[in-house]
């Protein structure tokens, strides 16, 4: 569609354009997330980025664009599916006093296509996603100086998704094998990339190995934590695969008054000792 007369350099005065058909109703629940996520990735990148964006909502085509927007298209895609979709939704509002048998067909069309647009809202996007926790509809209270914002320093954008320890290894074949066949993680072999490495997965755990004729000593009592909301669980299964456990999970009962976390101990296949400690936290 975008048929709507757009500034051609100023992007904040399109998402003030986006936000006041927003404000107007009839949109997804999730219209407004999405607004928001593109406007903060946008805040985030170099001006040339939002200038790309303007010229590409005024009808540049995306073939004439630098080769360094390439990396970002989607983003610009997700932008200009946003404009296509408010626009729809302004105006599919004007209802026609007596409209024709083509109106009605047109309109029923762009009804139909406005499920295209939706299901993509609120998703991520570039490796980022919106943290719905955040997301706050009621205006903070004047008492509240300190927000869970500032004080957590997190944002409503999650910038970080993963950290992943990296493991030294005589012989990191062997190492992922353990960790599939003992561990259920899943192993993916990169070798092309700056740092060969393998890379480990398992629920929201990610471990590196890499290849090296020596293993670093360890810096501490362990070389790795894993957080676990209920790690007797982890415990049964890890020992019924043969997993040495080198710290015993203490009965729940013992743990309600002890100094320390409730945790056990593991050795993986060489020899590194990795806790799991029982997450305090609701994941």
């Amino acid at each position: 569609m975008l048929g709507k007369n757009y500034p051609e350099r100023d992007i904040n005065k399109v998402f003030d354009m986006f936000e006041d058909t927003i404000n107007k109703g009839g949109v997804s629940d999730k219209c407004g997330a999405e607004l928001t996520l593109i406007n903060k990735l946008f805040a985030a990148m170099p001006p040339e980025a939002s200038l790309y964006a303007m010229m590409m909502l005024n009808g540049t085509p995306a073939a004439d664009l630098p080769d360094s927007t390439k990396e970002i298209m989607p983003l610009y895609v997700r932008f200009l599916s946003l404009a296509d979709y408010l626009e729809k939704v302004d105006y599919l509002r004007q209802v026609p006093a007596n409209p024709s048998t083509e109106e009605i067909m047109r309109r029923h069309k762009l009804m139909d296509s406005l499920y295209t647009h939706e299901k993509a809202f609120a998703q991520p996007l570039l490796g980022y996603r919106i943290n719905d926790d955040l997301l706050e509809t009621d205006e903070p209270s004047e008492d509240s100086s300190n927000n869970e914002t500032e004080s957590t320093g997190s944002s409503a954008l999650h910038l970080m998704n993963c950290a992943a320890p990296v493991f030294t290894c005589t012989d990191p074949v062997k190492t992922a094998m353990f960790y599939e066949d003992h561990l259920g993680f899943k192993a993916t072999h990169l070798y092309d990339e700056k740092m060969p490495h393998i890379r480990l997965v398992r629920d929201n755990t990610v471990i590196v190995l890499v290849e090296s004729p020596v293993r670093l000593a360890p810096p501490a009592m362990y070389e790795m934590i894993i957080y676990a909301s209920e790690p007797l669980l982890l415990y049964h299964e890890l020992k019924s695969s043969g997993v040495t456990i080198v710290e015993e999970l203490p009965e729940a009962s013992l743990s309600e008054h002890a100094s320390s976390n409730r945790q056990f101990v593991f050795e993986d296949f060489d020899g590194r000792r990795i806790c799991v400690s029982q997450s305090t936290e609701i994941i």
